[in-house]
């Protein structure tokens, strides 16, 4: 009778080749440009539909101007307002661009060597010009609005530290980030293909739910490209005093979340599996 050898080398899932750092070749391809396009439309139409619920809340919740408190979409509806559009443009990009719509995710995933430098750059320079033009038909729609109610920029509200602000920005960025790497993992796919989630849909929710956690606090940045269109196009004081809070916080936050996923679960689950062939 013969002993039965299971061999626990082979894997249900493949992981794609790292990124080059640096690929001239991208730029022959009409696919790379192609994506770049992808990236700027969807994030101009992120920043038109999500800075467009802001003010026309804040419109609708001011008394002064017939309005009532306890009117328009209140910050539920800002946050599935945000995590909405996150999950429609994500789904309708995936196949193209990726879905980044933000630099703080190109940011993660070109540390995890999911996207090479060049790529990285122009995707963030695309998401940056695309949230210009998205606030700019936002403030040439809703002119009489747009200068009173803030023009939708992000600022620390009252009360609250520089510190605790950027603090915020971390970690809101860190979900986020976290949520893209486990969503798109095709370890977690092959594991878990008895469970049809799209992507896109956790990926929303925590959009939405850092939402919900961070707008009494900084009004939610966790996008650059966002925080960025908008300081812009409104171009006050306030909007640039603390503007480099949501630079600096989501792209800390990314890199925490792409060191986590790729060299602390990624390389925790090797390490356990080498672990069990030694002791077998």
């Amino acid at each position: 009778m013969t002993k039965e050898v299971t061999d626990f080398s082979a894997k249900d899932y493949t992981d794609p080749p790292p990124a080059p750092l640096v690929d001239f070749e991208e730029l022959r391809q009409w696919s790379f440009y192609r994506a770049i396009i992808a990236e700027f439309i969807a994030t101009l139409l992120f920043l038109y539909v999500t800075i467009l619920t802001v003010i026309g809340y804040k419109h609708q919740a001011d008394v002064d101007a017939g309005g009532d408190v306890c009117g328009g979409v209140g910050i539920l509806g800002i946050a599935w307002a945000f995590g909405g559009m996150i999950f429609i443009l994500v789904y309708c990009t995936a196949g193209i661009s990726g879905g980044h719509i933000n630099p703080a995710v190109t940011f993660g995933l070109f540390l995890a060597r999911k996207v090479s430098l060049i790529r990285a750059v122009l995707y963030m320079v695309a998401q940056c010009l695309g949230a210009i033009c998205g606030v700019g038909f936002v403030k040439a729609f809703q002119s009489a609005y747009y200068n009173r109610y803030g023009g939708g920029v992000n600022v620390m509200a009252g009360g609250h530290s520089k510190g605790v602000g950027l603090g915020a920005e971390i970690i809101g960025t860190f979900v986020l980030v976290y949520t893209v790497f486990s969503a798109t993992d095709p370890k977690r796919n092959a594991r878990d293909s008895h469970v049809p989630v799209l992507a896109p849909l956790p990926i929303g929710f925590a959009v939405f739910m850092v939402h919900l956690a961070t707008i009494p606090v900084t009004g939610t940045g966790i996008n650059p490209a966002r925080s960025f269109g908008a300081a812009v196009i409104f171009n006050g004081d306030k909007a640039w005093d603390e503007h480099w809070i949501f630079w600096v916080g989501p792209f800390i936050g990314a890199f925490i979340a792409a060191f986590y996923h790729q060299f602390v679960l990624r390389a925790g689950a090797i390490k356990a599996l080498g672990s069990f062939r030694s002791t077998a």
